[in-house]
């Protein structure tokens, strides 16, 4: 542990996403972060559901805690018209989860590339006509909708929105309110078009969450479990965070770390680490 959490100052915008600290039951994240003084959660849906999502909206309201997003809708690239319904229902779902948690904004991770098929201007498209379809229950409940590009690594299997430039195309065809994008450092770091996208985000008021995690080489076996500590890579977090401030933005900001290494630690004493290198590397 880099620092003493009482020595750590302004955290009123610190979110810590659940999968930080995965080996915390929600009471446990709940009264973590109470004790702490950090106000803010975002929530997985897996985890939600297996302790109940009213069960879990009530345990959030009765520390205080606001849940910033749920994660995660999408995987809308499907051909097959079964597996699109399914899909759809399964977002119908995500949408009420989210209504339910008191959250606005439920993040979407669009799908990769269906097995045997090559054409991913196609499947993007899919993605788009999945969230027309969803907007109007989305807006009826209350609940952004809000497009996650990932790094291209996961364009083949998790995610064809691979720049912030793309979720954008999509998110526009929509109004702000219904349709945002999600700005991450791990997965934007390495694109030299971010810092544009970000403004044109901003000025659109399409900023729906903004993610913070660090990105470490060599890279783990396992990539989707290597995001790093703040402050243990190479991404200029601070300075992603005032692009973002610049842009308008003025939501929570969200850690969101997959690593095993972290897990396998003292969930109070990762607490106040990320709480540390938040201070040091993100404000």
């Amino acid at each position: 542990m880099t620092g003493d959490l009482g020595a750590v100052t302004d955290l009123a915008r610190l979110s810590i996403n659940q999968e930080t600290i995965k080996q915390w039951s929600l009471p446990e994240l709940a009264a973590g972060c109470t004790e702490v003084g950090i106000t803010s959660v975002a929530l997985w849906r897996a985890p939600v559901q297996e302790y109940g999502v009213s069960e879990a909206a009530a345990l959030m309201r009765d520390h205080g805690i606001t849940v910033t997003s749920l994660c995660r809708g999408g995987f809308f690239t499907a051909s097959d018209p079964a597996q699109r319904a399914e899909a759809l229902a399964d977002n119908r779902a995500a949408i009420d989860e989210a209504a339910t948690l008191g959250t606005g904004t439920l993040v979407l991770v669009s799908g990769g590339l269906p097995e045997g098929d090559l054409d991913i201007a196609a499947a993007r498209e899919r993605v788009a006509e999945a969230i027309g379809s969803l907007v109007p229950y989305a807006a009826e409940h209350g609940v952004r909708l809000a497009i996650e590009p990932l790094h291209p690594m996961y364009a083949s299997d998790r995610c064809v929105i691979s720049t912030l430039g793309q979720a954008l195309d999509i998110a526009e065809r929509f109004v702000p309110e219904h349709v945002g994008v999600v700005v991450d450092t791990y997965h934007l770091w390495w694109d030299d078009r971010a810092p544009a996208g970000i403004a044109r985000a901003g000025e659109g008021g399409r900023i729906a969450c903004f993610q913070v995690a660090d990105w470490v080489t060599p890279l783990p076996e396992g990539v989707l479990l290597g995001r790093g500590q703040l402050g243990d890579g190479c991404v200029d977090l601070r300075g992603f965070r005032v692009l973002a401030d610049k842009a308008g933005y003025q939501g929570q900001v969200e850690v969101e770390i997959f690593n095993p290494g972290l897990w396998a630690r003292d969930g109070a004493e990762v607490l106040a680490e990320v709480a540390d290198r938040y201070r040091r590397h993100v404000l």
